[in-house]
């Protein structure tokens, strides 16, 4: 007894943990549309996952209660071989209804999605390298690595390739994660909801310094994401060439800021997808990306 209740207190903080008690559970806390929806999924499949546990626990606790060979039966053992057509049915049907509860709201919000909500996103070229993250801004003629500054409240358009291994890029508390391959050009949009300070990460192993593969993402006015790009074409050295094929050597950097950057370092081919939404279903569809 006494040991059960010195692990009382070990197991509520497990409960908790799992529970996405406080601001550290970053995908239980979304800051973002996408990540709003996408969390409004998970619960709506655990909901229905924990009723069919709890169904099935239900039922296997009557069984074994009801059921059980007490002492003393003498009762002959006579299974029924013959199953119940209604029950049968009813394992069919709820099974059915679960599913489809699941199923509908996940397709609808997957190909809404799939759209940007802007005709015109700020768009932020994405590439990951060996071991860091470059964010270069054609509309505003900048780019910086590991830092990334994000106007609130506007759709931003994330166009994601890879200068080394396959690689994904991960902003948690604001959507899902996509795939940086080299050679490719894959899509994600996301949003914050007001100003605020957020962390991404690589969320796939690319090497021996994958796990420092940990960037800023700070969420500002729209008017304040003027000036900072402003400033920084101002202040900040351009990137030559030389400092591209520093930033692709194996090795790890803290914050960097260029006011320009050669136009190579960024693939021109997107390969199927748009800006007038559907783009993750075209991609299949174009010639670009055989």
């Amino acid at each position: 007894m006494r040991t059960w209740a010195k692990r009382i207190p070990l197991a509520l903080l497990l409960m908790a943990v799992l529970a996405g008690c406080g601001q550290h559970a970053v995908m239980l806390n979304p800051a973002g549309p996408v990540g709003r929806t996408e969390l409004n999924l998970m619960v709506l499949a655990s909901v229905a996952m924990a009723i069919v546990i709890l169904f099935v626990l239900v039922l296997a606790t009557v069984a074994v209660v009801r059921f059980r060979d007490k002492k003393g039966n003498r009762a002959p053992y006579t299974p029924q071989v013959e199953g119940h057509k209604v029950l049968e049915v009813l394992w069919f049907i709820i099974p059915a209804l679960i599913l489809t509860v699941i199923a509908v709201p996940t397709v609808k919000d997957t190909f809404a999605l799939a759209k940007v909500p802007a005709k015109n996103p700020l768009v932020v070229d994405v590439t990951s390298l060996d071991w860091k993250w470059l964010f270069e801004y054609p509309g505003q003629k900048v780019a910086t690595v590991n830092h990334l500054v994000i106007p609130a409240g506007q759709p931003v358009l994330f166009k994601i390739t890879s200068d080394a291994p396959m690689n994904t890029f991960w902003i948690p508390q604001l959507g899902g994660m996509e795939y940086a391959m080299p050679g490719r050009v894959l899509p994600l949009w996301l949003e914050s909801y007001k100003p605020g300070v957020y962390w991404g990460h690589s969320g796939q192993f690319s090497g021996r310094e994958f796990e420092k593969m940990f960037f800023s993402v700070r969420a500002v006015t729209p008017a304040a994401f003027s000036s900072w790009a402003a400033h920084l074409r101002k202040t900040a050295p351009p990137m030559t060439v030389a400092d591209y094929h520093r930033l692709l050597q194996f090795t790890t950097v803290g914050h960097l800021s260029y006011s320009k950057y050669p136009a190579f370092t960024f693939p021109s081919v997107t390969h199927g997808f748009t800006l007038k939404g559907g783009m993750y279903l075209l991609m299949h569809n174009n010639p670009a990306h055989d």
